[in-house]
């Protein structure tokens, strides 16, 4: 958790000066108790009005005294816990943002989510909690000892009889419950992973009709949740009233033994009163200690949690250093310091630009594989097995192959989502891994398999590819994409609001959107992959046709699963388990590659 001393460094003063606030609110209830068994003592006992006024105009000042300490403490305790809350939660998602695919591959998205948001939330409400509740209770605890003393030595082995009682409680409390706050965490995770499935495939859910059983997983994860959490309630129930009960004890016994005292003029009534009310600020600094310590437990295993998201190892850093620093442009945040991981991240960017790393400005765009064999992280076998081939700029690379033959997993490795585990990916001879980055992916444009949209409008998803870009451009881009005609319908326009995912388009809609996306950026090098498959074959010629008048010198690979969209280009690349099984032109791969014959003759005929 050494992560948070960043956060420290950068609020200790106001988070002292919340504390200086506090510490002048909880003397001043301290005092309260003393100034009305003078009261009682002093003024009603005698009969003198003059002196009950007195202390009564005192008592007055000090708790408008002590008003003031309160409003100040809270303002600047929610100050500093919202913007330490809103700090972590940046860093967290410029983290996340920073990860490599292989990191992303191997966690849960349900739980980077409860990271960011409920884990986040607990160490915002601990952090609170520790300016607010947790640093008075210390000083109404002993400052009440303090002044049962000065009011009367003889009250204070009333006390110091219940203390140990209470400490005894209160530890064995603590820790028969922190194992139950840790186990809560992980079934809140196990709910959200649970939600976040069902949501995102509600429409398969609806079409095939399984809505009792997603409803029976669902409440077997929130029955656990609930169980858990009633355990917890159960087990910590019992002690607040125990406590209590003990502390309330020692009021009776002081009761019950006072009479001989007070005869002998050793104890005061106001004294006993006074007592009594040191008494309850005591039971109260219990209760502080004993709720915050339940919040420690929760924020202690978030923190972890937290922590576990903000960790990198070196390699990682080197990879993705670059993409953290630069991969949050757009953001604006008053706090604009980063942690100290992500710093770490950027200084390993920067070596490795130091160490020779390449200026992506001068890509022409040539792409080389030299024996590429890639695995994905925490798989056996190979995805792509000793793949050659080459493209020139403004030639068009058609990939083939069935079904899992390896396709997307090689032109994920162009823009350096992955790295292989054996030979090489050039552009323009120079190794991925020599370039930065993101100013490498700045040269790229990617239509991904499956069209992914945003919450807004088409002229801002479409503008994702270049924020710069001017309304000709946008236009331009949307015609090569034949997206203009369709979006030119909506009352709108292109200032038509989408929703989640683009939802109000249709697939083929969404498919145009992305191309169009990608063209707008101008980059040296255009990956389709799969992109038209929502199309219809008329459409689809008109967006390949425009895609060579509009990318002539950008070198595009092209994967797809219909034959009819490559067999007119001049490179074709057939890929068959993972292997590279041909690679020329179609009168070539006729001729020579049994895979390419297949899938012609299933998709076409039997004919040339």
């Amino acid at each position: 958790m050494s992560y948070l001393a960043v956060y420290w460094k950068r609020y200790w003063k106001l988070f002292l000066a919340s504390v200086a606030f506090l510490s002048v609110e909880a003397c001043c209830d301290l005092l309260q108790p003393t100034i009305v068994s003078k009261i009682i003592d002093e003024g009603v006992a005698s009969g003198q009005i003059a002196v009950v006024l007195r202390f009564a105009f005192v008592m007055l000042g000090v708790t408008a005294l002590g008003a003031v300490g309160a409003v100040g403490r809270n303002q600047l305790a929610s100050r500093v816990s919202h913007r330490f809350g809103a700090d972590l939660r940046l860093d967290i998602f410029k983290k996340i943002n920073a990860y490599s695919f292989e990191e992303l591959g191997r966690r849960d998205a349900a739980g980077l989510l409860t990271r960011m948001t409920n884990d986040t939330t607990q160490l915002q409400h601990f952090a609170n909690g520790m300016m607010r509740i947790f640093a008075k209770a210390p000083i109404l605890g002993i400052g009440a000892f303090i002044m049962v003393f000065f009011l009367n030595p003889r009250l204070l082995w009333f006390l110091l009889a219940v203390i140990p009682i209470v400490i005894v409680l209160i530890v064995t409390s603590l820790k028969v419950g922190a194992p139950f706050f840790v186990k809560l965490q992980a079934a809140l995770d196990r709910l959200n992973a649970a939600a976040r499935e069902y949501l995102s495939g509600v429409r398969v859910v609806k079409a095939f009709n399984t809505f009792d059983q997603e409803v029976k997983r669902f409440g077997d994860v929130n029955e656990a949740l609930s169980g858990i959490a009633i355990r917890v309630g159960r087990v910590m129930s019992m002690f607040n009233p125990l406590i209590t009960l003990a502390m309330n004890m020692a009021v009776v016994a002081l009761l019950w033994l006072a009479r001989p005292l007070m005869e002998t003029s050793d104890v005061k009534v106001g004294q006993i009163i006074a007592f009594m009310n040191y008494m309850a600020q005591i039971l109260q600094a219990v209760n502080m200690v004993f709720n915050v310590y339940q919040q420690f437990i929760r924020a202690r295993a978030s923190a972890h949690r937290v922590g576990d998201v903000l960790s990198f190892s070196p390699k990682e850093q080197a990879k993705n250093g670059a993409e953290t620093a630069r991969g949050t442009r757009g953001f604006k945040t008053r706090r604009r310091a980063l942690t100290r991981d992500v710093l770490l991240a950027t200084d390993a960017a920067s070596a490795i630009e130091a160490a020779g790393g390449y200026n992506p400005d001068t890509i022409t765009g040539h792409i080389e594989f030299k024996n590429v064999t890639f695995i994905y992280p925490d798989t056996k076998t190979p995805v792509l097995r000793d793949v050659s081939f080459d493209a020139h700029p403004g030639e068009t690379v058609g990939i083939i192959g069935s079904t899992g033959a390896g396709k997307s997993s090689l032109v994920n490795l162009v823009p350096g989502f992955y790295h292989p585990q054996a030979g090489e990916v050039l552009l323009d001879g120079v190794k991925l891994e020599e370039y930065d980055l993101v100013a490498l992916r700045e040269k790229i444009s990617v239509v991904a398999q499956k069209a992914q949209l945003f919450t807004g409008t088409i002229a801002e998803n479409i503008r994702w590819g270049k924020m710069e870009a001017d309304d000709e451009a946008l236009v331009e881009a949307a015609k090569a994409a034949q997206a203009h005609d369709f979006i030119a319908s909506f009352p709108d326009g292109y200032d038509t609001l989408l929703g989640q995912n683009g939802v109000n388009l249709s697939g083929g809609q969404k498919q145009r959107v992305s191309i169009a996306r990608a063209l707008v950026r101008q980059s040296k090098v255009l990956i389709l992959d799969d992109c038209v498959s929502a199309v219809d074959a008329a459409t689809e010629a008109a967006i390949l046709q425009a895609l060579r008048r509009e990318a002539a010198d950008v070198t595009c690979l092209m994967v797809t699963q219909r034959i009819a969209s490559v067999m007119h280009l001049p490179k074709i690349l057939v890929l068959d388990g993972g292997a590279a099984v041909g690679f020329g032109n179609h009168e070539v791969l006729m001729d020579s590659c049994e895979v390419y014959r297949e899938i012609y003759r299933s998709q076409v005929g039997k004919g040339r």
